[in-house]
């Protein structure tokens, strides 16, 4: 749909039957809108940006053609996003691979159709010197993830220990192999949202792009920042967080400002990735599920959806919710539960609703 602001029980009833009683809805106008601000928001301040859109946060291939037709990068993390990505119509140049586990014959096909593999691990590296020995007459696109601390009390997983010899290696491996190794990209991602942290990350992926052109003696074309970052929520969303939820401009101010002034004298300065995924779609899908029932149980009150927590995948907070009645009646609630249709205890899609609430009503989540 195009504007699911629009709905009612009558529209809700129609596609139910069509659907059946608990389906998604997908507001493609909201996600262009999301885009084209955060875009915004980054290109104002350094115009060399660009998105690099994070498959596995809803590969939906109607997303991820919107990206591809608005000229975004496709971040995907595994062969089945990998083959979405291309069948999805986005030239192999475009496509990023993240991750620590990728196959070598399908990371050897990426590499030779132009997209880039980002290098997780030294093993790694090692199969891709052994794919650029078998293609000697080739140049191959090239990442290294960077892992650091940025003071957030997480000992990532991911990527290369930048101040470990392997680091130092990675580089001098590169360096040893100008004609078919080529670090087109440097890529980190830290998984917490707040903004207090990026700052951090801006520096020391700055400093680790001046610290590449010193040893290889060019500028990677491109350095990416990765995901973590909060997108437009509700208000009755955001209250429930402990931190102050920060807009696009926020983030943009912090990362877009510093590279616009580091490479200010910079003849041809590498382009700014983020990799977004819930902060263009958070808000873009809603989620209806029909009350099948209610029930009291020692003096509480549970409304049984046709749909589960496993669909909306929040956990601890409730979602912003709507609720559409047939009529203006039904019984109004204090504090009861919506639960899903599932055996697991912890099935609650959203804890303590109170106003009026009937079988058969629609909840959109």
């Amino acid at each position: 749909m195009n504007d699911t602001n629009r709905l009612s029980f009558d529209v809700l009833e129609k596609l139910s039957r069509q659907f059946g009683p608990s389906f998604y809805l997908l507001d493609s106008q909201c996600f262009e809108q999301n885009y084209r601000e955060l875009k915004s928001a980054f290109s104002s301040r350094y115009p060399h940006f660009n998105i690099a859109y994070s498959y596995t946060t809803n590969y939906l291939p109607r997303l991820c053609q919107l990206v591809n037709q608005w000229g975004g990068y496709a971040e995907v993390v595994s062969e089945m996003e990998l083959a979405l990505a291309l069948r999805c119509g986005v030239p192999a140049k475009r496509v990023i691979w993240n991750g620590p586990v990728k196959q070598a014959e399908r990371m050897e096909a990426l590499l030779l159709q132009g997209g880039t593999v980002h290098v997780d691990s030294a093993a790694e590296l090692r199969t891709l010197c052994a794919i650029a020995d078998a293609h000697p007459d080739r140049t191959l696109q090239i990442g290294l993830r960077c892992n650091f601390d940025v003071g957030d009390g997480v000992t990532s997983r991911f990527g290369f220990d930048t101040q470990s010899e392997e680091f130092s290696w990675a580089l001098s491996v590169i360096g040893k192999r100008p004609k078919n190794l080529h670090l087109s990209s440097l890529h980190c991602h830290f998984a917490k949202r707040s903004a207090k942290y990026w700052p951090a990350r801006v520096r020391g992926m700055l400093l680790l792009a001046d610290r590449a052109a010193a040893e290889l003696g060019y500028l990677p074309e491109r350095i990416d920042l990765g995901g973590g970052m909060y997108g437009r929520m509700a208000d009755s969303l955001k209250v429930q967080f402990s931190e102050e939820i920060p807009d696009y401009e926020v983030y943009a101010e912090i990362a877009a400002n510093a590279f616009a002034a580091h490479f200010a004298n910079t003849p041809n300065p590498p382009e700014l990735l983020v990799e977004p995924g819930s902060a263009l779609v958070g808000d873009v899908m809603k989620y209806v599920s029909r009350v099948s029932g209610i029930k009291h149980v020692r003096g509480k009150a549970f409304a049984t959806l046709t749909g589960s927590q496993k669909n909306i995948s929040m956990t601890g907070v409730n979602p912003p919710l709507e609720v559409f009645c047939a009529a203006e009646d039904g019984t109004v609630y204090d504090e009861l539960d919506m639960v899903g249709y599932t055996c697991i205890e912890s099935d609650v899609l959203y804890r303590r609703y109170s106003g009026p609430l009937s079988a058969g009503n629609f909840v959109v989540f």
